[in-house]
């Protein structure tokens, strides 16, 4: 077995857990949120002015004809007309302009107009992310915010709040934020509550999700990642099970127990179970797989060493379907989901597994490994196939951080899907697109499966003939362990990291496929 070197701690024990994390990273840091039917200036007369960011939209129409935005600034003694020729604020979505005001007789002692384009979810979720910046650290953001349709009121929320999130910092006091949200946020206007309730709640799920993803890997393992399961699990009210490793030999895990062989740390894999009230056998059922890979060095087929940088986030996918499942019961997602976190450290060690090693994976196939840095879709193999073998999905559906080839075809800000339905591929497209989380749709092309024919083997799990899509050969390799399900694959390789800290972004995980997700969940009925 291998060791880890250096003066952090080191799990004492095989599978022990090394540190407990702080509250904030199970329970994200958010702000208090009120929606008001009300006059602007009673809300302002209640709050203390000197802490206090007051955000007035500037719509494409620009401020002197907008009769609400001119209403909000004759709050704070300013003239509509007046600022719009000092300042020229642009109505661009998510552009700022601050007016510090001088202390007085006032409601605020600052405004920040922001630019609200044309007013579409899309511009909108934009606007709300630089508000949720600008609002770090206040005591009070209020937004004059007039009258917004459900999605609309939704879209800026999500970016009030995700655009407040900060990642957590390592410090010597404990892990914590860098600069907290707004305490509270008020929305006044026309705007309904449930949808900001609802987007809040979403919100929530990606912050859980990039907090989990940006956990250093001396401390995250694939036995930590289950201790979170289950304290998320106790306080939102979901069974949990846990597979160690000594379980997942037992049962025939092959998958995982090779991928995880290297490492100090053992593989698990971890099932979640959330109902609705009132469900039944008939209820519909989803199963969410997320690929676990706590850190991948590559294996023997190593990384270079600035490729292995990012790689504490190659849970991902493991993050967004414990986030999701975290969600469920606040939003009253009215299907039955179960989420399985398939586990593992991909580390460099005298166990690991080697490339032409012959896999049995769960269930009996046989797997002849070509790249041991294609480890993700081997333990998620081993999930798919448990899935189909024993919890009878309706719809079975798995995201991870899979393939560079996904981040070379469509970049930093969509991710493809695969689908063996076409209305299920096109019901998520749906939900990103609502959400923001932009998907496309790729082919499962069926040319390309011969590329993954073994002589030694059922299956070769990465293509052995040189056809490149290496995007869409990791897809039908997984399709090999689905069975006959109704089954949808996101690879999120590109969208899952960020490498800048901008707009709804934070450097570091992003928590992609969270929202969107719960949002297909949500649509079910």
């Amino acid at each position: 077995m291998s060791r880890r070197p250096g003066p952090y701690p080191v799990p004492a024990g095989v599978g022990r857990v090394a540190t407990v994390p702080t509250p904030q990273l199970t329970d994200p840091a958010t702000s208090r949120w009120s929606v008001l039917a009300t006059s602007l200036g009673d809300v302002l007369a209640d709050l203390d002015p000197t802490d206090l960011l007051l955000a007035v939209p500037v719509p494409a129409e620009g401020l002197a004809g907008h009769q609400e935005a001119a209403a909000a600034l004759a709050l704070v003694g300013l003239d509509a007309g007046d600022v719009a020729a000092a300042h020229e604020p642009s109505s661009e979505a998510g552009a700022t302009t601050r007016l510090p005001l001088v202390p007085g007789e006032r409601a605020a002692r600052t405004v920040l107009l922001v630019g609200v384009g044309a007013g579409t979810p899309a511009d909108l979720r934009t606007a709300g992310a630089a508000l949720g910046r600008a609002g770090r650290g206040r005591a009070d953001l209020v937004m004059a915010a007039g009258a917004l349709a459900p999605d609309a009121a939704a879209a800026l929320a999500e970016g009030i709040a995700l655009g407040g999130y900060t990642s957590p910092r390592w410090l010597s006091e404990g892990a914590t934020p860098s600069k907290a949200p707004a305490t509270a946020v008020t929305l006044v206007g026309s705007v309904d509550e449930p949808a900001v309730r609802r987007a809040v709640a979403r919100a929530r799920a990606t912050m859980l999700a990039r907090n989990l993803a940006v956990v250093p890997s001396n401390t995250k393992n694939p036995g930590w990642m289950a201790a979170q399961a289950r304290t998320i699990g106790r306080r939102t009210g979901l069974d949990v099970r846990v597979w160690s490793d000594r379980d997942l030999r037992a049962e025939g895990f092959g998958g995982l127990l090779a991928v995880g062989a290297g490492s100090v740390t053992p593989p698990r894999l971890v099932q979640l179970s959330y109902s609705p009230r009132g469900a039944t056998s008939a209820t519909p059922q989803v199963v969410l797989v997320g690929k676990g890979i706590t850190f991948d060095t590559g294996g023997l087929d190593i990384k270079p060493a600035e490729g292995m940088l990012a790689m504490k986030t190659d849970m991902s996918g493991s993050a967004v379907v414990l986030a999701v499942l975290a969600a469920c019961r606040d939003l009253e997602v009215p299907v039955r989901v179960t989420g399985l976190l398939a586990l593992a450290e991909n580390a460099v060690g005298g166990a690991s597994y080697r490339p032409s090693d012959v896999v049995t994976m769960y269930g009996g196939r046989t797997v002849e490994i070509g790249n041991t840095d294609a480890e993700g879709r081997m333990v998620m193999a081993d999930a798919l196939a448990y899935a189909d073998a024993h919890l009878d999905p309706d719809v079975l559906l798995d995201i991870a951080t899979l393939t560079g080839a996904a981040r070379v075809a469509l970049g930093r800000t969509m991710a493809p899907v695969y689908a063996t339905d076409d209305a299920l591929g096109e019901a998520l497209v749906a939900a990103g697109r609502a959400t923001g989380e932009l998907l496309w749709p790729f082919p499962l092309v069926e040319d390309y499966r011969p590329s993954l024919d073994s002589p030694v083997a059922d299956v070769n799990h990465i293509a052995g003939t040189p056809v490149g899509a290496g995007s869409i050969t990791a897809a039908l390799f997984l399709r090999e362990f689905v069975g006959e399900r109704r089954w949808a694959h996101l690879d999120i390789a590109g969208v899952g990291r960020s490498d800048v800290d901008r707009g709804l972004l934070t450097k570091g995980g992003t928590g992609f496929g969270a929202r969107l997700l719960l949002t297909w969940l949500e649509e079910m009925a």
